[in-house]
């Protein structure tokens, strides 16, 4: 008897517990399903933000990586104008990059910039990351120098001096603003 009950409880459980009374895609409907995805994130949120010097790996991470990745990806730079600033060189350049992690326009220029650098091919140890916050503060020693009103700003220097910015949104593109600033003799404001 104990025989015959070790088999017909597993076949019993196996026949019976097993069964689906609806196929799984109909257990819930699709307005429920999509309600379990996750919301959005909230670049508002503080602990999100990139503060004071950061590498630029860090924008590979998540949060960072889900705007920085299709942003830079998504850009395509005039090659005319690309060829052009890799007709000027690298030399004696440096850049500062202001930017706050929070801000949409950070968020769609920042990348766009770093794929003209990549072009470039612009040395990676000659561009200077700053994280502000939604203040435009950030914890950075010599920062209120700067004079950061908006972000992004990208700051060049040329022998260690500033020779021009592009603030918030190029005038024409990142890469003509790039050629434009580089080779222009006096100080460039472009807004």
């Amino acid at each position: 008897m104990k025989k015959l009950l070790v088999i017909i409880i597993p076949v019993f459980c196996l026949t019976y517990g097993c069964k689906v009374k609806k196929p799984l895609n109909e257990t819930k409907p699709v307005m429920e399903q999509q309600s379990v995805m996750v919301s959005p994130l909230k670049y508002t949120d503080q602990t999100t933000w990139l503060l004071g010097y950061f590498k630029r790996e860090q924008l590979y991470r998540s949060p960072h990586c889900e705007w920085y990745l299709t942003g830079y990806d998504n850009y395509n730079p005039d090659t005319l104008v690309v060829n052009k600033l890799t007709a000027l060189g690298t030399g004696n350049i440096a850049i500062k990059i202001v930017m706050g992690t929070w801000c949409p326009d950070s968020r769609r220029e920042v990348p766009r910039f770093l794929h003209v650098l990549d072009l470039w091919k612009f040395p990676a140890d000659r561009v200077t990351f700053i994280g502000v916050d939604d203040a435009k503060l950030s914890p950075v020693g010599e920062y209120e120098n700067l004079g950061i009103q908006r972000v992004p700003t990208f700051i060049f220097y040329k022998n260690n001096i500033e020779t021009g910015r592009i603030i918030e949104n190029p005038a024409t593109s990142l890469e003509q603003d790039i050629v434009n600033i580089l080779t222009r003799n006096e100080k460039q404001q472009i807004e």
